[in-house]
């Protein structure tokens, strides 16, 4: 089964790793949260091939993540983060926080500091209703609107 085959399983994981699941989307949006905008700054900080870059840009494009315009000074076109792009932000910073637990032997490479107080961002899974900290092991998945609507249940293969 082809990657993409999978845009239209019932799954709010699965359907945005159709979008968003390969390491060239992630570091362009990593890149796009530094302020890069431009296809030609993207091509450089990245050394990815010209038509890849553009057929990932293309796909955030696509999907509202990313909107292209003209730039401020009128010379050039640069790719903006829309506010579904912005939500993407706590994605990033949790693998970021899974990367600095796990792969940084030497310390955090980069500090992402609260303008505010100068404190470190960091992700939090949390309950929406009682706010207490949360981990795998505190959740169980049940049918949602989305599921329930089908018929299906959650021991379908691939739903849980």
């Amino acid at each position: 089964m082809r990657y993409e085959e999978h845009a239209d399983e019932f799954c709010s994981i699965t359907r945005p790793l159709v979008v968003l699941g390969d390491r060239w989307t992630l570091l362009l949006l990593k890149h796009a949260f530094a302020g890069v905008r431009r296809f030609n700054a993207f091509q450089t900080s990245l050394g990815i091939s010209r038509s890849r870059l553009q057929n990932r840009l293309d796909r955030l494009v696509e999907h509202e993540i990313l909107v292209k315009q003209k730039a401020e000074d009128g010379a050039h076109e640069e790719y903006r983060l829309t506010e579904k792009g912005m939500d993407l932000y706590p994605v990033l910073m949790a693998l970021r926080d899974w990367g600095d637990a796990y792969m940084a032997p030497d310390g955090p490479p980069v500090h992402y500091r609260h303008h505010d107080c100068s404190g470190e961002a960091r992700v939090q899974l949390a309950c929406d209703h009682c706010d207490k900290p949360m981990t795998a092991r505190d959740v169980t998945p049940e049918v949602g609107p989305g599921l329930a609507v089908l018929g299906l249940e959650m021991n379908t293969p691939a739903l849980g």
